[in-house]
């Protein structure tokens, strides 16, 4: 893995159960990296700059933002198009969700419900596979 420590980014909404995914991932060793997506104070570096030090670092992301939303729906399909495709993305959306948005869900891990510990436990499992698979950058 490269010297630069990766983390896993946690897009969820303010109080959404963030305390127990975050905890969670990180007793399972992952630094997490926890954004609350933007609002009227704050933009998505991704968004309006097109980088972000978070994506940079990350090596897997759990979004919990509301696809209901146009701004979130943007933040997803930056992802998909920034980060590289052996990179796992979860995503948890509301019930229905996952027919209403299926075209930019395809190829994400799509949970309709709040993830349990034992999905998020296979989640860094995905993350921890595709670190050991990638080829670290050589300069």
């Amino acid at each position: 893995m490269a010297d630069t420590e990766l983390g896993v980014i946690l897009d969820v909404t303010p109080g959404d159960h963030e305390a127990f995914e975050r905890d969670l991932l990180e007793g399972m060793g992952h630094q997490v990296m926890v954004c609350h997506g933007p609002d009227q104070r704050v933009e998505c570096p991704l968004i309006e700059h097109g980088v972000c030090e978070s994506v940079d670092s990350a090596h897997g992301v759990v979004f919990k933002l509301d696809l209901a939303q146009p701004k979130h729906r943007e933040i997803l399909a930056a992802y998909k198009r920034t980060i590289p495709d052996d990179m796992p993305i979860a995503v948890a959306v509301q019930p229905g969700q996952e027919t209403e948005f299926a075209e930019l869900l395809d190829g994400l891990y799509v949970w309709s419900h709040t993830p349990t510990a034992a999905e998020l436990d296979g989640f860094a499992a995905l993350v921890e596979a595709a670190d050991d698979t990638r080829v670290d950058d050589v300069s």
